[in-house]
């Protein structure tokens, strides 16, 4: 099989990644400037806001067994192409009350084709290369969030939300297309009936709770750096601007570290457990330096906590990749993505509640000293990463 061959066809996974990564963080950055009369209150804001990632909560692990069932092709093109209508629905109907439907209905879609998305990059690519190709996936899906704020801000400033809702209908109806000309089908495998506690019993194992615990710490570290370190930056004295460049080098280091991070492993030159529990600490570290006063403590914490869940999160989809039986990797990657989802929101929620009980600097430590903990128990276990075949 010639090089070329594998990157045909995740391409557009890659491309998918973008578009969740996009829509989440592209809408979500520029409703609060909102002035229309679907934002009325920061209650509808939050309700809004919530809609998203509520769907994703409650959807993925459902859809990841879905795609198990009838093949992970067909949910990631259905669930693109929901996608795009969701997108359109809104640009169509032109009224503020439309913007809660369109808003469900993305989060539904992206609830479909995330997790089939990521079962696909595992079955589509060999298992010495997994690193390499979740690293890539990662990539996309930093870039996504990094575009989201920046260009989505950019096309409501231009044509108000209608604009970007119609951008994410034409890229999520361009990515289906992409698939199906590219990704190549891939049939279901024949499964042993499981029952609950089979299910039960698997994802309480070591091989699943490990990694998933480290892509949840990474999610919420990197929800904690957007949310709180411009908050540190404005309390020490400093503009948008530069608060602003803070949370993009967080974001950048991110992507680029994850690339590298998987082809490290796939080389042999990172285990898992070496990786995530480096990343652990080099994570708890930036937490630490968010305590620090200045533009100095900023940096360092963004670049810190960028580099450090940069190199978890490939690592951990790769455990993931190697220990999940192959028929089960949509219903592991849809559980996987839901523990990521609740890191996503537990991670602020937990720095919030420490903050506003003390101060901020006591809820960047508590994370920290859960993440130094995290990192304590990686090196003491064994690795997770299943041999090579």
């Amino acid at each position: 099989m010639t090089s070329s061959l594998p990157d045909r066809k995740m391409w557009p996974l890659y491309a998918a990644g973008l578009t969740t990564a996009f829509g989440a963080h592209g809408i979500a950055a520029n409703l609060g400037g909102f002035s229309e009369d679907a934002v009325t209150s920061l209650l509808v804001l939050g309700g809004l806001l919530a809609l998203y990632d509520g769907a994703e909560v409650l959807l993925k692990p459902l859809f990841g067994s879905l795609a198990d069932r009838v093949g992970a092709r067909p949910v990631l093109l259905g669930g693109l192409i929901a996608f795009a209508v969701a997108s359109a629905a809104y640009v169509v109907a032109d009224r503020p009350s439309w913007l809660w439907v369109a808003r469900l209905g993305q989060g539904a879609a992206a609830s479909a084709f995330s997790p089939a998305a990521s079962a696909l990059v595992a079955r589509l690519t060999p298992a010495a290369r997994h690193g390499r190709a979740f690293g890539s996936y990662g990539f996309y899906k930093s870039i996504g969030y990094t575009l989201g704020p920046l260009l989505g801000g950019l096309l409501v400033w231009a044509g108000g939300l209608r604009l970007l809702f119609g951008v994410l209908a034409v890229l999520g109806a361009a990515v289906a297309v992409w698939a199906v000309v590219a990704v190549p089908a891939v049939a279901p495998l024949p499964k042993v009936r499981q029952t609950v506690f089979d299910l039960v019993r698997r994802l309480t194992d070591r091989a699943f709770l490990a990694p998933t615990g480290a892509l949840a710490a990474a999610s919420a570290a990197l929800s904690v750096g957007v949310g709180f370190l411009p908050v540190t930056g404005r309390a020490a004295g400093l503009g948008t601007v530069a608060t602003g460049a803070a949370v993009s080098v967080l974001a950048v280091c991110a992507a680029v570290v994850q690339p590298r991070a998987g082809r490290a492993l796939d080389a042999g030159r990172l285990t898992t457990r070496t990786g995530l529990g480096a990343g652990l600490a080099v994570t708890a570290a930036g937490l630490g330096c968010a305590i620090l006063p200045g533009l100095a403590g900023v940096l360092a914490a963004a670049v810190l906590i960028g580099a450090g869940t940069g190199l978890m999160t490939p690592l951990g989809f790769a455990a993931l990749a190697a220990g999940t039986p192959p028929e089960r990797l949509g219903q592991t990657m849809g559980s996987a993505e839901l523990g990521r989802e609740l890191g996503d929101a537990g991670g602020p929620l937990l720095v919030a509640a420490v903050a506003s009980a003390t101060a901020l600097a006591y809820g960047f430590a508590v994370l920290a000293v859960l993440l130094v903990a995290g990192a304590a128990l990686a090196f003491a276990a064994r690795s997770t990463r299943a041999p090579r075949t």
